[in-house]
């Protein structure tokens, strides 16, 4: 059975065929299941990689600091959090300077994961930079864009 409708099929084929934000959330899920199944072994998703490392700084950083970092709203990095403190992987602690401030720190077990994962996210980038063209262009491309 033909449906027949008032807005045209082409349109969604030049969508399809050419809207950026459609092909760049496939290529990130895509890229996103290629970590996720890296690191599983570990526990952790690639969304908690990044989080995690993003931690790794000479001093704790700020919450804000890190939502920036990440492209996250504070609720959202709050929730994220929850499951890798009760892992032990995280402590959220105020800040001493400014008590409505929280800083975010590994745990000395967050630093033992982060050293089983990073050679993990090593090997599995590389396999995806060879996946592309020319990765640094892509990269460039993207920071642009952010």
């Amino acid at each position: 059975m033909k449906k027949t409708s008032a807005f045209p099929f082409e349109s969604t084929l030049e969508v399809r065929d050419a809207c950026l934000c459609l092909h760049l959330q496939r290529a990130a899920r895509k890229v996103a299941r290629i970590f996720d199944d890296a690191f599983r072994p570990l526990g952790i998703t690639n969304g908690q990689f990044s989080l995690l490392i993003s931690l790794n700084r000479p001093e704790p950083p700020v919450m804000g600091d890190v939502a920036a970092l990440l492209a996250l709203d504070r609720t959202t990095l709050t929730a994220n959090l929850k499951p890798l403190e009760r892992r032990g992987l995280v402590v959220v602690s105020p800040d001493p300077n400014d008590r409505r401030s929280r800083r975010l720190a590994l745990t000395a077990e967050g630093e033992e994961l982060m050293n089983r994962a990073y050679p993990i996210w090593r090997e599995t980038h590389a396999l995806i930079d060879k996946m592309i063209a020319d990765p640094d262009r892509l990269r460039t491309d993207l920071l642009a864009l952010s």
